[in-house]
């Protein structure tokens, strides 16, 4: 390798003139002046203050290279401060603004230019960002989050222009920030005691025993979820705070909880020790904290002590019925639970590969443990998933996902999560009153499980029930409101599409876009029919185009969905609008 050509790891700011052709048409002098002193009295002493250098000048912008991402941060504000009172006395009253876009990655150097993901990916989130504002990588973020005294807007994952992942991108608080990006709404308290159970910490010193703790707490939620007396947050907006130093006060309030529950899993040989504490979400004071110690082959007794003792501090009066359900104890076998575990985190977003990856996951569970519900009931979720929304024979489907709810019933007729996916089956072969029944069960054995409530409500909405898949999909979303990758908003935007509430239906589907939400055919679907029904054709067009750019192999004719609308009259109302927004047959 010639030594003219060196690789290291840097942090890179690329920054961009807004409206830089304009200011040229209008004053071309006056611009050329302007930006030789932007460079020279604001850009040079800024990057000098903060030991990075500037790598080139593009008429239009700049390109700037620091060794420490704090540096590159506390830089780009530096300079959007400075802009914010200097005046360009050559451009006659103009002004300039920037756009700044900061990465930090692997860059290779050459004869004094710099290339590489660390380069493209600023350069690709500059355009992203508003005038006058700061747009960074999640990389960059996890370097300055708890360095720097700055406030950042989590803009979402973005799909990038020859960048192989999508890439989360943080905006400056301080300075504007993309007018779509809203800020979420604050969660109320529901009436219920509410509790959310944070990722147990895995104290163990081997790393494999991650998916123990995960499985631990997952189990508690799933009990916990059993109680009608209680709201409980799913584990998928939970476990975005694993492995996060976090502020029990901001995560009752991400969550909209007023109790937490965090606590570790140490496993030595075949023994297991559980450390649990419930607190004040509010005041992020301890209302119980207790340690259990047992042998690997009571873990699940230990548990179920640890519920037992939550629901306790919390003064949840109990059923019958949800006592003797609390005692029970859906598999014994640890490491079958643990796949099952990842199985289920696996296909979101649903895209074919992910959805194949857990359908192999649940197949383990089966061979693992046949005693063990779950397996069956997640092969059944998968199949019977594949008969909604694929392009298959929804019947043939549909049967064999309900062979496998019923088999997952017949071995354990208390999980309730079987009921759901036989929903599903029977929505799959149009037995509509059958689908309904199961999974009401499904809810009524799960009242705080996000999914089957989802599933309830994509049930009602199409049989024309509007006002309960409403209501479902809305408290699907409230279990589980920081599950960028989950559907709950999409389905709130089924919902409300099938009742022909179309504003309400673009509220949920542009909330989803903006804060990164996955985006597939339905939603697509659903968000071009809305707008052509509202008047919006360039925004129904755009929806359009991007089905097709996206999904170039998609049709109406070859989807299974709309042949399970149970109405006629609501089926062809249906095809209708998609018609009327030209999505393709």
């Amino acid at each position: 390798m010639s030594d003219r050509i060196q690789r290291k790891l840097a942090s890179v700011v690329a920054a961009d003139i807004v409206g830089y052709s304009r200011l040229m048409a209008e004053n071309e002098a006056g611009t050329i002046e302007a930006v030789h002193e932007l460079k020279s009295q604001l850009v040079e002493p800024v990057v000098a203050q903060h030991d990075g250098r500037i790598v080139k000048t593009m008429g239009d912008g700049f390109l700037l290279e620091f060794s420490s991402v704090l540096e590159s941060v506390e830089a780009s504000v530096a300079l959007q401060e400075r802009l914010k009172t200097h005046d360009f006395r050559s451009l006659g009253g103009l002004s300039i603004e920037l756009r700044i876009g900061v990465h930090v990655g692997d860059i290779v150097i050459q004869e004094g230019d710099i290339f590489g993901g660390g380069v493209n990916i600023a350069a690709r989130i500059e355009p992203l960002v508003a005038p006058g504002g700061i747009g960074i990588s999640d990389e960059a973020h996890g370097h300055i989050r708890d360095k720097l005294d700055l406030d950042w807007a989590d803009g979402g994952a973005h799909d990038l222009k020859n960048i192989p992942r999508p890439v989360r991108i943080w905006y400056w608080r301080d300075g504007p920030i993309p007018s779509s990006l809203a800020p979420e709404p604050d969660l109320q308290l529901p009436e219920l005691p509410s509790v959310a159970v944070l990722p147990f910490d895995n104290m163990s010193s081997d790393k494999e025993q991650e998916y123990f703790a995960d499985g631990l707490t997952e189990d508690l939620i799933t009990d916990l979820s059993k109680i009608s007396g209680l709201f409980v947050v799913a584990r998928n907006s939970t476990f975005v705070f694993k492995g996060k130093s976090v502020d029990i006060p901001t995560v009752g309030r991400t969550l909209g909880v007023a109790n937490v529950v965090e606590g570790s899993v140490r496993r030595l040989g075949d023994r297991v020790r559980i450390n649990v504490q419930l607190i004040d979400a509010k005041t992020g004071g301890h209302i119980w904290a207790d340690r259990y110690d047992g042998g690997l082959e009571a873990v699940f007794e230990l548990q179920d002590q640890v519920c037992r003792e939550v629901v306790s501090a919390l003064s949840v009066n109990l059923t019958q019925v949800e006592t003797e359900r609390l005692n029970k104890v859906h598999t014994t076998n640890i490491d079958a639970y643990e796949v099952f575990v990842r199985a289920k985190s696996t296909p979101y977003p649903p895209i074919p590969s992910r959805l194949k990856a857990a359908g192999a996951l649940f197949e383990q569970v089966v061979e693992m443990a046949p005693a063990f519900a779950g397996g069956y009931a997640g092969l059944s979720w998968i199949i019977g998933f594949g008969a909604l929304w694929g392009h298959s024979d929804p019947d043939v489907l549909g049967a064999r996902a309900e062979a496998l709810a019923y088999k997952a019933i017949a071995v354990d007729e208390g999980f309730g999560w079987s009921y759901t996916v036989l929903g599903v089956s029977l929505l799959a072969q149009r037995r509509f009153d059958e689908a309904e029944a199961a999974a009401r069960r499904g809810v009524e054995l799960l009242p705080n499980d996000a999914d089957a409530n989802v599933i309830f409500a994509v049930l009602n909405a199409m049989r024309g029930k509007f006002d309960v898949a409403i209501k479902a999909a809305e408290t699907a979303f409230r279990l589980s409101p920081n599950f960028v990758s989950g559907p709950y908003l999409n389905v709130i935007s089924h919902a409300n599409f099938m009742a022909g509430n179309y504003q309400a239906a673009l509220a949920a589907y542009e909330r989803n876009v903006n804060r990164g939400g996955p985006v597939g055919p339905p939603a697509y679907c659903w968000a071009a029919a809305a707008y052509h029904a509202t008047g919006q054709a360039d925004a129904a067009r755009q929806a359009v185009q991007e089905l097709t750019a996206r999904f170039p192999d998609f049709g109406q004719a070859k989807w299974n969905f709309l042949q399970l609308i149970e109405a006629e009259e609501l089926r062809q109302r249906t095809e209708a609008l998609f018609r009327d927004a030209g999505i393709p047959d």
